[in-house]
């Protein structure tokens, strides 16, 4: 398996994680330090995966409410063989979100060590 499939496959993990708010599949993708940001409203929101991981359980699931799934990757750059960045699309109705996701492969699997994003909210 290439380190582009690789990455691949990190990325369908992240995707069912978001798309179900469960985060036993996204703690398989996420690095257990790494960090969480956004700035889109104009103030910097950062949470570590520990404060991250109780807002995705809190959450109702995309799936839970029947929302159809709308992601895909937009691109997969790497720095080294061992750093890559992905950038991504995704939905949790009605916020529309550009996922730019840091990756390093450590104890042989890729893992994300910092994603930012940016969100649109749909108008009715």
């Amino acid at each position: 398996m290439t380190a582009h499939d690789e990455i691949a496959a990190a990325m369908a993990d992240y995707f069912e994680g978001i798309y179900r708010s469960d985060t036993t599949i996204l703690r398989r993708v996420f690095h257990p330090r790494a960090q969480y940001a956004c700035a889109t409203d104009g103030t910097l929101l950062q949470l570590t995966m520990d404060e991250y991981f109780p807002v995705v359980d809190a959450r109702v699931s995309p799936a839970s409410r029947g929302d159809a799934r709308h992601d895909r990757i937009v691109s997969i750059d790497f720095a080294g063989p061992v750093t890559a960045i992905v950038r991504a699309e995704c939905a949790i109705a009605p916020k529309s979100f550009i996922d730019l996701l840091s990756f390093v492969k450590l104890d042989g699997r890729w893992q994300i060590i910092a994603k930012v994003f940016h969100y649109d909210i749909a108008s009715a």
